[in-house]
């Protein structure tokens, strides 16, 4: 730990699940976004979207609970990696600057100790996997590893993020069947347009300061075309969802079972206020429940 003065603690680490914590464990604790269960919730949705799609199997109840644990451990892994990456930049932008490295609060040799514990969790949860969905998950980590860097090169860090989010529904796929096929990849790729979708969303509420520090982002580069754009990514995954469905079950009644998702959807492009940093958020944090809705259609399909 270094310094700390109470100027520089932000108000999230004195209410709320973070600040019932003993006052050593809050800087930690808000590392990992325990504050913040969105983030969790949308790692965990595509790996139990490939578990269900896929049939269950026989352990699919308890192998969507592993899987949770692990969304959990590797997405707080992220976040202490992406922070140990970004703290220089997060100490440049208002809404970041009070984060535990920017502030100094956490010195940068306690955070890869926490993220080495993080990925020890994560360790336990893959070897309760078969070998293909284990060499699946171990794919992504190169994707991981890079992804903090993106905003730094490309206008659609976004993409990106999609690529990495969206992998579980391939190591949930795997975990069930042994192997992949159609359907899981077009799960993944529609998922890859659903994350873009909505992390452009979350990308709305920092464009100004994105601007200043020279930060990219699909919400910058779509300037006020914005709500279109997220419509359109959102069309996208629906379409390559309905494929997936059609792989495994040909009769159109069963896209049926993307109506309520789909209406969702819809909903948060249509009543999205591009310029209100809140409703973008609010608009954010409502994918956890699209992505129950999508689980689902999932389990009606794959169990039919």
């Amino acid at each position: 730990m270094i310094g700390g003065g109470d100027d520089i603690v932000p108000d999230s680490e004195r209410r709320g699940l973070i600040g019932a914590l003993p006052a050593p464990a809050r800087p930690f604790a808000s590392l990992m976004r325990l504050d913040r269960p969105i983030g969790v919730w949308l790692l965990f949705w595509p790996c139990a979207w490939g578990v269900a799609l896929a049939g269950l199997g026989p352990n699919g109840v308890v192998l969507i609970l592993w899987l949770a644990l692990g969304a959990f451990a590797m997405r707080s892994a992220g976040c202490v990696y992406n922070d140990i990456v970004d703290r220089d930049l997060d100490a440049r932008v208002e809404r970041t600057r009070l984060r535990p490295l920017a502030s100094r609060r956490v010195s940068v040799r306690s955070a890869w100790a926490l993220l080495f514990v993080l990925c020890l969790i994560g360790l336990e949860v893959l070897i309760q996997l078969n070998l293909v969905a284990q060499l699946i998950a171990l794919g992504s980590l190169a994707l991981v590893a890079a992804y903090p860097f993106m905003k730094r090169i490309t206008w659609w860090p976004q993409a990106w993020l999609g690529l990495v989010f969206s992998w579980g529904a391939l190591v949930g796929w795997a975990a069930v069947a042994g192997t992949v096929g159609p359907a899981a990849f077009l799960l993944y790729a529609g998922t890859v347009f659903w994350v873009i979708g909505y992390d452009t969303i979350y990308a709305l509420q920092d464009r100004e300061d994105d601007a200043l520090v020279g930060v990219k982002s699909s919400a910058l580069a779509l300037g006020r075309h914005a709500r279109l754009g997220i419509a359109i990514f959102y069309l996208v995954a629906l379409l390559f969802w309905a494929g997936a469905i059609r792989a495994l079950r040909p009769e159109a009644l069963a896209l049926a079972a993307l109506v309520p998702v789909a209406l969702h959807l819809a909903w948060q492009a249509l009543a999205l206020r591009p310029a209100d940093g809140a409703d973008a958020l609010a608009k954010f944090r409502s994918n956890r429940f699209a992505g129950l809705l999508m689980f689902l259609a999932c389990l009606v399909v794959g169990n039919a």
